[in-house]
């Protein structure tokens, strides 16, 4: 996770656990969540072998913003036990001028020429969760995450154009919490991470929540989406903010 995150999120999830659960679970949620997004980096060689130019994609394409949008299916099969789907599609497409000349997948890309640039990214999870902790006013779930990544880098400049699809598997560890502040009033955090090895990534939301009736919840917050890969084929590690809103439908 990244460093600056990782006390608060600690303090966070602590706070979960030590106040003292959530109602009973509705069996079925359908929660559609969507909100402007901005890039701080997004940084890029492909391959990954000295053979190419390591470049900044944020910098050529700008820092945003662009609409996000995700939708979780959540299955309550026991108080304790949830399965939850999530799709998450995202892409951006701009154009820019390279202060350098870039080469990127074989091809070369001349300075001071407008070239487009696409980043696509998009995530299907299926997330097994856990309830461990349930009291008046809290309750906390530790899971794990399995993340299908549907991801695209591509460049094009008058007739020339190159691009990197990556589709593959990543298992994630789960962590989300519900602290009841007032009859109507929630915080909620949700985190899928797991850092290691060649790559690392993590998915972190805080959110506010205020019921409308037994059925409707609003929610505004903040989502955080950073990592990336170091391997052979390729380089690529961004880091993405949201300002979030949603609405959830229990059934």
């Amino acid at each position: 996770m990244i460093p600056i995150c990782r006390p608060a999120f600690a303090a966070i999830c602590m706070l979960f656990v030590a106040t003292g659960a959530a109602p009973q679970s509705p069996t079925v949620t359908i929660e559609l969540e969507g909100g402007p997004v901005w890039q701080s980096y997004n940084d890029v060689e492909i391959p990954n072998d000295g053979s190419a130019t390591r470049f900044s994609l944020s910098d050529l394409a700008g820092s945003g913003a662009w609409v996000g949008t995700r939708t979780y299916l959540t299955w309550n099969p026991t108080e304790r036990h949830s399965l939850r789907l999530l799709v998450a599609p995202f892409s951006l497409t701009e154009t820019g001028v390279p202060d350098r000349s870039v080469r990127f997948a074989g091809t070369n890309y001349v300075a001071e020429d407008p070239v487009q640039a696409t980043y696509k990214f998009n995530s299907y999870r299926l997330t097994y969760r856990y309830r461990f902790h349930s009291s008046g006013r809290t309750a906390a779930w530790i899971g794990f995450t399995g993340k299908i990544r549907d991801a695209e880098i591509a460049l094009t400049q008058g007739d020339l154009s190159s691009t990197k699809e990556d589709l593959g598997f990543v298992p994630l560890l789960h962590l989300s919490g519900e602290w009841r502040v007032a009859p109507r009033w929630s915080l909620g955090l949700d985190i899928d991470a797991l850092a290691g090895g060649p790559g690392r990534a993590e998915d972190a939301a805080l959110k506010v929540g205020f019921d409308l009736g037994d059925r409707w919840t609003v929610r505004g917050g903040y989502r955080t989406v950073e990592g990336g890969a170091d391997v052979e084929d390729v380089y690529a590690f961004a880091w993405l903010h949201y300002a979030v809103a949603s609405v959830t439908w229990r059934l």
